[in-house]
């Protein structure tokens, strides 16, 4: 199972962002969870087989339709992250 932390930037907050993140997650098989950040940005942990976060990262790429994705980042998560479905925090 891969986990990654994944930072969205761009118009990412205010256009339904998490609700399209979670939808697209869950059809996908993934787990884990999306929230705002202060600073505009939107982060969220995935956690899935290797294909299926590497597919969810790529799409996080379009968003859903008033989504303006500037910038894609990835980074391994701790171990210790786990999560049971997918959720939307904050």
């Amino acid at each position: 199972m891969k986990k990654v932390n994944v930072r969205i930037t761009g118009r990412v907050q205010g256009v339904s962002y998490r609700a399209w993140t979670r939808a697209t997650a869950e059809q996908m098989g993934l787990t884990g969870w999306v929230r705002n950040e202060p600073d505009g940005s939107v982060f969220a942990l995935l956690c899935g087989s290797d294909e299926n976060v590497a597919v969810m990262i790529e799409t996080l790429w379009s968003g859903p339709p008033a989504a303006i994705v500037d910038n894609v980042e990835v980074s391994e998560a701790e171990a210790a992250d786990e999560a049971r479905g997918f959720k939307i925090t904050r």
